[in-house]
């Protein structure tokens, strides 16, 4: 009776002892991930916060930030990881231009991922979906003027050069890969009164109530089909392809190499569809990011 109960406290203790050590690796797991200031953007960064929670990560959420300062937070460590668009890094970070390399998914991966080991940074897998910037006028509108492309469009400036109200990103407008640069490309000017510089929310909205007749967005924006949005063919391919890709800091990837395949998931599975569904969701159907990103994760089966 002695060794019995002799044998259940020894049980007993290394019991506690496995917990205590589970608990203090577990605490010992922690991230910090970085998120741009867009839907598309919060919702990879809960995407990813839960997978990389359900596997014993504890993770703090720095969202809502500009593109030069995640890079940055991630540079000095101030993240540890974010979602980044190959086609950002190119021609953003690296002022790179060169068509035959951004306009091809897998050179523009390669050639950014490359360059980043070079700076301790690792790129993951890519996910699949391609959210590059697209130009979009309600339908009507442009089976009525017949801008169907960004080079209609250049045409229809040239002949009413203030016909059309366009919306664009404060930083979409001086980016590389931006509207001052996509002007000079398809050969057109529009008038400074003719300019509305705004957040990429308050664009879709402007839109859909007739305050813009021309709009900046992102490709994967679900708000694009539930308005009745047309994209404006990009016929000189300006525009870089973006796909995003979980970018981690060398140091965080050598401490945890299970991160990779931990996200690998988002990457096979979020498609542009997918991800169109998902910013519908927050965007119109007004869902918080957080219940929007877990219930598709447990509809795929990952949580």
């Amino acid at each position: 009776m002695k060794g019995m109960i002799k044998s259940i406290l020894c049980l007993t203790v290394l019991f506690t002892i496995f917990a205590f050590l589970g608990a203090s690796m577990a605490k010992d797991k922690k991230v910090t991930i970085g998120g741009k200031n867009f839907t598309e953007q919060y919702l990879l960064s809960e995407l990813a916060k839960a997978l990389l929670e359900k596997n014993g990560f504890q993770v703090e959420l720095r969202t809502g930030l500009p593109t030069n300062i995640a890079r940055k937070s991630l540079e000095q460590g101030e993240i540890d990881l974010y979602y980044e668009y190959t086609g950002t890094a190119y021609t953003v970070f690296y002022k790179e231009k060169d068509s035959g390399v951004m306009s091809k998914p897998q050179k523009v991966y390669n050639w950014v991922k490359k360059k980043d080991m070079e700076k301790g940074l690792i790129w993951l897998y890519p996910v699949k979906f391609n959210n590059t910037y697209t130009l979009m006028m309600r339908k009507a509108d442009a089976q009525k003027t017949g801008v169907n492309s960004i080079s209609d469009l250049a045409k229809h400036f040239h002949k009413k050069p203030r016909d059309l109200i366009v919306g664009v990103g404060t930083e979409f407008w001086e980016r590389p890969d931006g509207f001052i640069k996509l002007m000079q490309v398809y050969d057109f000017k529009v008038p400074p009164s003719n300019i509305k510089k705004m957040s990429l929310g308050l664009a879709y909205k402007a839109l859909k109530d007739g305050q813009l007749d021309v709009g900046m967005g992102f490709a994967t924006d679900g708000r694009i089909a539930a308005f009745n949005f047309m994209t404006l063919e990009d016929d000189k391919n300006f525009f870089p392809v973006y796909n995003p890709s979980p970018v981690v800091r060398k140091e965080v990837l050598d401490n945890y190499p299970e991160i990779e395949s931990i996200l690998k998931p988002l990457s096979e599975k979020l498609s542009t569809t997918e991800m169109q569904k998902l910013n519908k969701n927050v965007d119109v159907q007004r869902k918080p990011e957080t219940e929007v990103a877990r219930a598709w994760l447990k509809e795929k089966g990952l949580l």
